[in-house]
């Protein structure tokens, strides 16, 4: 028996993997976030598949249900919205099985902010504009921030910022990020990333609160503040250069 942690992706049931759509397909227990998680994927399920819909359960009452399979011998598949590496409650789950004893894999899926991106037709990382992504997130009631990991931290590096579960505390976000960025700085807010429903934001740190505001985006959204998402007048990557040498292709010269 087998706990199968698989990343669903960001919300269209397409999305997911491959595997994780054949590890669904052969255990007759799945565990799913009902909140965030396509009911399509339920689809994969075997017939008579013991489905749970673990939005209103306890880490306990999850906890008893990988027990209870692990006593039939049943795998299990449990689905989490995105991607596992992160914002996903994994580690606190794995722990209850490494005490018990019981196996799992972890499945990667499509991140959140990668479905974004794609929704803004860019790259996150633009030759000389922005070379690094900060994926973080703001202080909340399920968990506060490391004091060194601040906004402003962030910001004065001038990486590309993907802000997860903030949507709601935009006013603050434009404030911290005013003075590193500039309020010409472009921003953005996707909703639902390649979900039904999607919704994309377009702006600057000087309206993007307003445009949220006037929307009433209150969760399920990602906030993405650099100048790679706008920028235009970048230099070429090397690494279709003409001249530049690597394995594949020798340079001139």
């Amino acid at each position: 028996m087998t706990v199968h942690f698989i990343g669903a992706g960001p919300g269209a049931a397409d999305l997911i993997t491959v595997r994780g759509r054949d590890l669904i397909a052969r255990c007759p227990v799945c565990l799913y976030a009902g909140s965030i998680v396509p009911r399509e994927l339920l689809a994969y399920c075997p017939p008579g598949a013991h489905i749970v819909d673990t939005a209103s359960l306890s880490l306990d009452e999850i906890e008893a249900e990988f027990a209870s399979a692990h006593a039939a011998g049943q795998d299990v598949a449990r689905l989490h919205s995105g991607d596992l590496s992160i914002y996903s409650a994994l580690a606190e789950q794995l722990r209850r099985l490494e005490r018990r004893g019981i196996p799992y894999t972890l499945t990667p899926g499509v991140p959140a902010f990668a479905a974004a991106a794609a929704a803004l037709g860019c790259e996150l990382t633009v030759p000389e504009i922005a070379q690094s992504v900060v994926l973080t997130r703001v202080p909340g009631r399920a968990s506060r921030m490391p004091q060194t990991e601040t906004l402003a931290t962030f910001a004065a590096s001038g990486a590309t910022l993907v802000i997860h579960l903030a949507v709601h505390a935009i006013e603050t976000i434009v404030a911290e990020l005013t003075p590193h960025y500039g309020a010409d700085c472009p921003a953005a807010v996707v909703v639902r990333a390649s979900a039904p429903g999607q919704r994309i934001l377009r702006g600057t740190l000087s309206d993007i609160a307003a445009k949220v505001s006037a929307e009433r985006i209150e969760r399920t959204a990602l906030v993405l503040v650099g100048r790679a998402l706008a920028a235009q007048d970048f230099r070429d990557s090397a690494l279709y250069d003409a001249d530049y040498r690597r394995r594949f292709r020798g340079g001139a010269g």
